[in-house]
């Protein structure tokens, strides 16, 4: 789903056919697939539940990991593919309850992206000019706690439907994350404070938290 250089970026919808890059991928994708086929074949409710980023952990990318601190990556990816932990448990808990009503359906569950179609080109080419026009005081935030936006998003992940057809309400978003940094709090819900990092294996790689081929 990485558009090729000089594309606008990215709207990732749940209308938008996926191109697995990995075995991790394939079997999110094949057990999509299954959950379907059996609410198709017997009427089993079923609602897939596609989450953004929510854990804790230092990114899989070694130039990222290298180049922005940790916190200001997942402030970052606020804007496009992060949620709270809080709000993906209440996606859970909501689909529970709407399954029964609502018989199948994918959903992506992230935090409300402040963009629209007409920002790809330019998130493609100036990220950090298209936040400033949605969430001014993001840049004095970042420049007192020595951030930087950055300078490409090539997606944006749309949690439209899951609040709309769901009826989803997520609390966290790149807005809030904003506002509680300028009054010097933690823009971490008390739930994702709480849980913490679980990690993904018992041993240690030397390159990131996992192998990522």
């Amino acid at each position: 789903m990485t558009p090729p250089p000089g594309a606008p970026a990215a709207w990732i919808t749940e209308d938008v056919a996926t191109l697995p890059k990995n075995i991790y991928g394939v079997t999110k994708l094949a057990a999509e697939n299954l959950c379907e086929l059996f609410h198709r074949t017997h009427g089993l409710p079923c609602l897939i539940l596609r989450t953004s980023r929510f854990f804790p952990e230092a990114d899989d990318n070694r130039e990222t990991r290298q180049s922005y601190a940790d916190a200001n990556v997942k402030a970052n990816e606020f804007l496009y593919r992060r949620a709270d932990i809080a709000d993906v448990a209440s996606a859970h808990t909501l689909a529970l309850q709407r399954a029964q009503a609502i018989g199948f359906g994918r959903f992506i569950v992230s935090a409300p992206t402040p963009f629209t179609r007409d920002d790809l080109p330019d998130l493609a080419t100036n990220a950090p000019a298209v936040v400033r026009r949605h969430v001014p005081l993001y840049e004095d935030v970042y420049l007192r706690q020595g951030w930087s936006m950055f300078p490409h998003i090539d997606r944006v992940y749309v949690s439209e439907r899951a609040r709309t057809e769901m009826g989803w309400t997520p609390a966290y978003d790149f807005a809030r994350v904003i506002d509680v940094l300028n009054t010097g709090g933690d823009p971490r819900s008390s739930l994702a404070r709480a849980v913490g990092s679980k990690g993904y294996h018992a041993e240690t790689f030397a390159d990131g938290p996992y192998p990522v081929e």
